[in-house]
């Protein structure tokens, strides 16, 4: 799919699909079929796929073509079918545009082109656009950080919680939910790497392009947009530590409450282990057993193995293992 947009007083304008990519600022390919990728190339601009994405060196993922900037980040976002995912997205400034290049969905490309003028970068130019995406970017991974901690709060206040660990179900519930919330913290602070590494990238590539008043303002904004993805950092990295306490705490409650189950389990087996034992003399077949011709023999079995069973509880109650 094809998203191209145009500056329209200001703000941007979606085009109507049979509108000229020429006069766009910014084109948006989602999951590009090769007949689309066609029409961007026609502009002088070769669309990478998916595995070139994909590749981890760094030579794949910030390059210069020409005039042309291709930088690949790692951003959070949904698959196709709707489940959390964190896949590449390329950013491709020209000298006159902006491409983005993407297999999965962010949020930010859906939110930003509704509000691109009111970013504190503007729509001036198609850079300005970029770095206004970019700081949509940052702003959502943000709004993913502080949804885990509201996440965890909840999920420490259970586990805290005496009666939690009268409920197995609810302790592996809260499991399954900080698993859930650590690979969701996971693809956050790789997005915030990746897309880190990124402007410091371009704001080396940039800088023999400053000569006004406008690219010093463009510098400012590059250097503020670090200082917040330094600042999501330490968040994310103290968040990190709340997910490993918060499992931690989970796993203690679990092992206390086998351990209460077992205890219990013990105790019962101890206060008829005695009973057994006078139960299993009297049940040997000799031919020999005096007691056999006892009239009172059966009772005083009876009696033995209770009191021996009363003696062994109410030793555990003086030791307080009961």
């Amino acid at each position: 799919m094809i998203f191209a947009y145009r500056l329209s007083e200001g703000r941007l304008t979606q085009m109507p699909p049979e509108a000229d990519l020429a006069d766009a600022i910014w084109i948006d390919l989602y999951r590009p079929q090769p007949e689309q990728a066609a029409l961007v190339a026609a502009l002088g601009i070769e669309v990478p796929t998916l595995e070139d994405m994909e590749e981890i060196e760094l030579s794949n993922r910030l390059y210069r073509v020409d005039c042309a900037d291709y930088m690949t980040a790692v951003v959070p976002g949904q698959s196709p079918d709707k489940a959390p995912t964190a896949g590449p997205v390329t950013f491709i400034v020209t000298a006159d545009r902006l491409i983005s290049v993407r297999y999965h969905a962010p949020r930010p490309f859906v939110t930003f082109p509704d509000r691109a003028d009111r970013s504190s970068a503007g729509t001036a130019t198609h850079v300005r656009l970029f770095l206004g995406l970019v700081e949509e970017i940052i702003a959502r991974m943000a709004d993913l950080l502080e949804a885990t901690g509201k996440v965890l709060d909840q999920t420490a206040a259970a586990a805290y919680d005496g009666t939690a660990s009268q409920r197995p179900d609810l302790l592996q519930a809260s499991l399954e939910t900080l698993g859930r919330e650590g690979e969701a913290l996971s693809r956050v602070r790789l997005g915030l790497l990746t897309v880190e590494r990124m402007l410091s990238t371009f704001s080396l590539w940039s800088a023999d392009r400053r000569s006004d008043k406008t690219d010093k303002t463009q510098a400012a904004l590059i250097k503020g947009l670090m200082r917040d993805i330094n600042s999501l950092e330490v968040h994310a990295d103290f968040l990190s530590n709340r997910v490993s306490l918060a499992t931690e705490v989970t796993l203690g409650m679990i092992n206390l409450a086998q351990n209460a189950t077992i205890r219990i389990v013990s105790v019962v087996a101890a206060l008829f282990l005695p009973p057994t034992l006078i139960a299993s003399a009297y049940g040997m077949n000799f031919a020999v057993m005096p007691e056999l011709d006892w009239r009172w023999g059966y009772p005083m079995a009876l009696g033995m193995m209770v009191a021996s069973a009363g003696a062994t509880f109410l030793y555990f109650k003086w030791k307080r293992w009961l």
